[in-house]
């Protein structure tokens, strides 16, 4: 039986990037490059001011102050948009705008409220800014030079900068295509909720929770409905889910060793390949990995929270990986427990918990409650996985462990503080 690791890595190297397709840059974020994106211009063009004040030269304005005060002729005023017209000399000066083009011979720009404001002529009383304020040309890059590289996700400052290079639209790697199946005489869609309320059914509920997970990863998820109880409907939903032509294919049940597992079967009667079928882990052991028609599969448990942690550490690395990212994984962070934690099994346990960040900055966890692999409630709560190790059962209130945080809203405070 494979640790979680060695399963990791498994199917991660077993998927590549996908193919590049260009989309419109405001549709880029969350995406990433698959080309280099480089600049054909230079910018800032001009060396230009990054205040409001005059552009004078440093020399003529060394040594001002309250008590002697510089004062120069102002030669014109320039505004954002606008080129100066005139060169400063000695003496002189450029009533300028954040953002406009610095004259000739200036080569520095002394800030409005270190003088009075003349327009005429202007007395500067503080040499703080001696050879400052200027965005010397080609600040933010040069013409050639390259400004993204292909790899980078795609963020809001990345589609400033690849508007600043006047693209409007960019080669990303295409979203993975991400059929989702299942499988059990007990579940039904939401539409025939009022069988559920009655006790003669389940919510298929595996399906619409994979269904955001593929959302969320990034992925565009390809609902397939669940197959029955028998190995004739097993086998006819995954052959539609290889007649879709997904670029990766999850089912959800199935996969164990029951009497009604028929997944194991049917993936025999389609000639797929299979590289493993169980991990050392709770909750979660019975996942399957392999392909089908060359399409890679992960067959994931039947019970609601084994889906959310599995898709967590397996399929949504992959889907990282499709989408051309490099950094695949969640960092693990390092959490002190409020409360004493033993597991039973020898397995490495993911369970759920609570992190909270203290005002001392430590993290600290505690778990939701009931860890049963069928409470999703349990999963809605937490805002990370508690990591305890096969080898290390038993860990006292005060130890300190390793947790997944599950999205950033983990470390997030209710009010600001520094």
């Amino acid at each position: 039986m494979l640790s979680v690791a060695e399963a990791v890595a498994q199917i991660t190297s077993a998927v590549q990037p996908l193919d590049a397709e260009r989309v419109p840059l405001l549709d880029a974020p969350g995406r990433v490059l698959a080309a280099d994106a480089r600049a054909t211009y230079t910018l800032p063009a001009h060396a230009n001011s990054a205040m409001d004040g005059y552009a004078v030269r440093a020399a003529d304005l060394k040594g001002a102050s309250e008590a002697t005060p510089r004062t120069f002729r102002v030669l014109e005023t320039v505004a954002a948009g606008q080129f100066p017209t005139r060169a400063v000399a000695a003496g002189e000066a450029t009533r300028i705008m954040t953002g406009a083009p610095l004259p000739e011979g200036a080569d520095c720009v002394v800030r409005v409220e270190d003088t009075d404001g003349g327009t005429a002529q202007v007395s500067a009383r503080n040499d703080r800014d001696c050879g400052k304020n200027v965005r010397p040309r080609g600040e933010d890059f040069r013409e050639g030079d390259l400004v993204l590289a292909a790899g980078e996700p795609v963020g809001a400052a990345q589609i400033g900068v690849l508007a600043s290079l006047g693209l409007m639209s960019v080669p990303v790697h295409r979203a993975p295509r991400v059929a989702i199946l299942g499988s059990g005489d007990e579940l039904v869609d939401l539409d025939q909720f009022d069988r559920v309320r009655a006790g003669e059914k389940i919510v298929a509920s595996n399906s619409y929770t994979l269904h955001a997970l593929v959302r969320s990863a990034g992925g565009v998820p390809v609902p397939l409905g669940n197959a029955l109880d028998t190995p004739e409907s097993m086998r006819a939903i995954f052959e539609r889910a290889v007649d879709a032509k997904p670029d990766l294919i999850v089912s959800s049940a199935g996969i164990s060793v029951g009497e009604f597992d028929y997944t194991r079967h049917a993936l025999a009667a389609l000639g797929a390949d299979l590289k493993f079928w169980k991990v050392r882990m709770r909750p979660g052991a019975p996942i399957g990995f392999g392909t089908i028609a060359g399409i890679p599969w992960v067959g994931l448990p039947g019970n609601p929270v084994s889906v959310m942690v599995t898709f967590e550490l397996f399929v949504r690395p992959a889907m990282l990986r499709m989408l051309g990212h490099r950094r695949l994984h969640r960092r693990p962070v390092k959490v002190t427990l409020e409360q004493p934690v033993e597991i039973g099994a020898r397995l490495t346990h993911f369970l759920r918990a609570i992190v909270t960040t203290q005002p001392s900055g430590e993290l600290t966890a505690r778990l939701t409650g009931p860890q049963g692999s069928g409470i999703l409630t349990s999963m809605a709560r937490a805002n990370a996985l508690l990591v305890v190790p096969e080898d290390q059962p038993v860990h006292a209130a005060g130890a300190q462990l390793s947790a997944l945080l599950l999205s950033p809203a983990a470390q997030l405070a209710e009010s600001f503080a520094l």
